[in-house]
């Protein structure tokens, strides 16, 4: 006779026990578990007196169908429905633009660590279809099926189930379903910011997000707005970096292909993926001047320094070829590796025509929202300066942009052939900034231009090829 403890996983009792056997009242055999018979339950099956006299104990068939039972109750309090098949396994952190996929893996990272750990705030930024609300939703099932309770709502239906506690019918008071929501193990809100803002609203979603600030329970919050378009209450709480994680989704709308969001397009980081601190070269054996290799070394080396903590400006000077571009791609990849917000890398050319192209009737995108994005970036670099079309409206425009980086001491890093002597002749109030020591650090590279000795030396080989050398 097997005992009790071998059948259900649990520990051995001191005395040999076994079940008493089920009634007679049976479902078919087909249809009942071997071990309970159909009973759902076992007894241990010990004399009077014993501990365990009459003690019942569920079957696994029970236990199984208990948890099933429960997470369905967990997923129907988690009032996430349909979105029950938005889970880790379904999203691809792939389904990007190759130059957006480190950015959406990131956030797919970052959200699959909260889900395994919940603490502190998530908050996901991103356009319409960019995959926030599957990693949000995603983050809900997973502790679903760990038994943890997470409860997912849309903010315009958290705001309606409110609302609906001051009908006369209602079964649950008020203050019992603000409280509910407001204390929740795991709290999910998808949408902030698509909800009607009257003040009543404002006022309750302040009243949810400040007591969960205070309490610093784990919560989720998606939005397609940036920061500065919430109330401000609530913006200067989930910018707290003690407490939250702000991540935005560059992604495009996955519901329309080839749309693309505000600055993914304007950044080509992609295209210089490959130009790293490792990849960049001292070219020892080239450069027969000592105090030219020593100026590319410290130029390195000052770059690395500012990777490691972007604060203020760093313009680097120097002729085309000289290795300016490679250095700037170089900070803006290493923020990537120490897991920091994607950069922004733009031509400078390039950034006044993405501008001018929002004055066409086609562009969905108004030029004081974009240019707020390149304002506000957290690490803007700017290559080329200077190669632009030096007409009144570019010259206004890029001022107004490194005048607001300026006064914000945002990081910045500008790359120009000009020397700042030409700057300043050019624009004097960009090289008035550019010459404050306190806000601005300016790395001249006078080493000669790269392009030129790769072409002398294949110039060379192919002469020595001439001569049969």
């Amino acid at each position: 006779m097997k005992r009790l403890s071998d059948l259900l996983s649990i520990p051995s009792q001191p005395e040999q026990k076994r079940p008493v056997e089920p009634s007679q009242h049976q479902p078919p055999a087909d249809e009942v578990c071997p071990i309970c018979k159909g009973r759902g339950f076992l007894t241990y099956d010990v004399p009077p007196g014993h501990p365990d006299f009459s003690k019942t104990v569920p079957c696994r068939c029970t236990q199984a169908r208990l948890t099933a039972e429960r997470l369905r109750s967990l997923q129907q309090m988690s009032n996430l429905g349909a979105l029950n098949r938005m889970t880790f396994d379904s999203f691809d952190p792939n389904a990007a633009p190759e130059s957006l996929r480190p950015n959406l893996r990131a956030a797919y990272e970052l959200s699959l660590d909260f889900a395994r750990e919940p603490r502190g705030w998530l908050v996901l930024l991103g356009g319409y279809g960019c995959g926030k609300t599957h990693l949000a939703a995603a983050i809900a099932n997973f502790r679903v099926m760990l038994g943890s309770q997470a409860l997912f709502v849309v903010v315009p239906d958290l705001l309606d189930h409110l609302r609906a506690t001051y009908a006369p019918t209602s079964t649950v008071t008020y203050d019992e379903r603000l409280e509910a929501i407001r204390d929740a193990p795991l709290l999910i809100l998808d949408d902030l910011g698509a909800h009607n803002t009257t003040p009543w609203a404002q006022e309750k979603l302040f009243q949810i997000l400040n007591y969960r600030y205070n309490s610093r329970l784990p919560t989720v919050i998606t939005s397609n707005q940036r920061l500065d378009e919430l109330d401000p209450r609530i913006a200067s709480r989930l910018e707290d970096p003690d407490l939250s994680r702000v991540v935005e989704i560059l992604t495009p709308d996955f519901r329309q292909p080839g749309v693309e969001r505000g600055t993914a397009s304007l950044s080509t980081l992609s295209l210089h993926a490959d130009q790293t601190f490792d990849t960049f070269t001292l070219r020892t054996a080239e450069l027969e001047i000592p105090e030219q290799r020593e100026n590319l070394r410290r130029a390195k080396d000052l770059a690395i320094r500012y990777a490691e903590s972007p604060a203020g400006w760093l313009v680097i000077t120097g002729r085309f070829g000289c290795g300016k571009t490679h250095l700037a791609a170089a900070i803006a990849n290493q923020q990537r590796v120490l897991g920091r917000p994607m950069p922004m890398f733009v031509v400078v050319p390039d950034l006044l025509d993405h501008l001018r192209a929002t004055f066409s009737p086609q562009s969905t995108t108004p030029l004081d929202r974009l240019f707020e994005q390149v304002k506000t970036t957290p690490l803007l670099i700017l290559d080329d300066l200077g190669t632009e079309s030096a007409t009144p409206w570019a010259r206004e425009k890029l001022f107004q942009l490194l005048n607001y980086r300026y006064a914000a001491r945002l990081p910045t890093v500008i790359t120009t052939s000009d020397s700042i002597e030409d700057i300043l002749k050019k624009e004097p109030r960009l090289g008035s900034r550019m010459l404050d020591q306190a806000r601005c650090t300016v790395l001249a590279i006078t080493v000669p231009s790269y392009r030129g000795s790769e072409t002398q030396q294949a110039a060379k080989r192919i002469a020595r090829k001439g001569r049969g050398l």
